[in-house]
């Protein structure tokens, strides 16, 4: 293990339990030398975190962190991102010099590891563009989202991977936005408390459409350094920029949207019905395994998921 490190993901309520357990079998699957470390807050029950500790991860208490009272909010479609903001803790992980922040809505198909000895500055950090299509056509989204403004729409297999897309001066501007899905960075209490000052003072807060994800490409601008999109390969892509998806390349896929995987039972995922296949096959085999050695504890895992009647 080349340096002292540690995937990262928030948990701030057990309805995403599955996600972080099938997050965490897809690391170990892929044969992950670091740890995963599960960002827990205060809500959180003790029944909840004795799963993920008897599963192997290492769970550190964190505060949720949110905005000055009255100085933004989110539209309603977007509720989900309310606990968004305390992601931003794991840049107070101190005792990690390198860490790999990720969502629990996702899986890892195969290993990232060569995330930790990416080249990063200290006041870095890498992630992939956000798509900035709005394919539903969601009207609370900003003006500029369409696809002619959208980064991927400028790359295709398979030079995406090699030759992501690249942000310059007369880029649109969504080219500065980036999906806060998988995240690397290098914490220290110095940028953690700059971060979060940032939060609690600046005039651009009120603007941001998707909370920590607006927040961290207004903050690194011109300190991000674009990852290609296959780190996290959103589910979307698949659809609506078919010249750069290729399923084989994928190192971890995110399930955006708020119809995550166990919301959505086998066969009413419509056109994600494939992608959100993988995720219950995951899902399926971690509960055939638990079903055995801790009967208990899947149950309550497999309370938390959506089944047809």
């Amino acid at each position: 293990m080349p340096r002292n490190g540690a995937y990262v993901t928030l948990l701030t309520k057990t309805e995403y339990l599955p996600g972080a357990l099938v997050v965490h079998k897809g690391l170990v699957d892929a044969g992950a030398q670091y740890p995963l470390v599960v960002m827990v807050t205060p809500p959180v029950p003790e029944e909840t975190r004795r799963i993920l500790r008897e599963r192997g991860m290492v769970l550190v208490d964190v505060e949720s962190l949110v905005p000055r009272a009255g100085t933004h909010s989110v539209a309603a479609h977007d509720i989900r991102f309310q606990d968004t903001w305390t992601k931003l803790r794991a840049f107070g992980l101190v005792q990690y010099d390198r860490i790999v922040m990720l969502d629990s809505d996702m899986i890892v198909t195969r290993n990232m590891d060569e995330l930790f000895d990416l080249d990063l500055a200290s006041d870095q950090i890498a992630a992939v563009h956000a798509c900035a299509c709005n394919p539903r056509k969601l009207p609370h989204y900003p003006a500029d989202w369409i696809p002619e403004n959208c980064a991927y729409t400028s790359v295709a297999h398979p030079t995406a991977i090699t030759n992501p897309p690249q942000i310059l001066p007369t880029s649109p501007r969504p080219y500065k936005l980036l999906n806060s899905g998988l995240v690397v960075l290098n914490p220290s209490k110095e940028l953690s408390d700059s971060l979060i000052h940032f939060l609690d003072t600046s005039p651009l807060v009120p603007t941001f459409s998707f909370p920590d994800q607006d927040l961290l490409a207004a903050y690194f601008e011109g300190k991000w350094k674009v990852l290609p999109w296959c780190y996290n390969a959103l589910k979307t892509l698949r659809e609506i920029h078919k010249p750069l998806w290729r399923d084989e390349e994928i190192r971890c896929l995110h399930y955006i949207l708020h119809d995550k995987p166990w919301m959505t039972p086998r066969g009413t995922a419509g056109i994600y019905e494939e992608t959100h296949g993988w995720w219950w096959d995951r899902y399926e085999e971690l509960g055939r395994e638990m079903a055995l050695s801790d009967p208990e504890s899947w149950r309550l895992v497999d309370a938390q998921v959506t089944k047809l009647d």
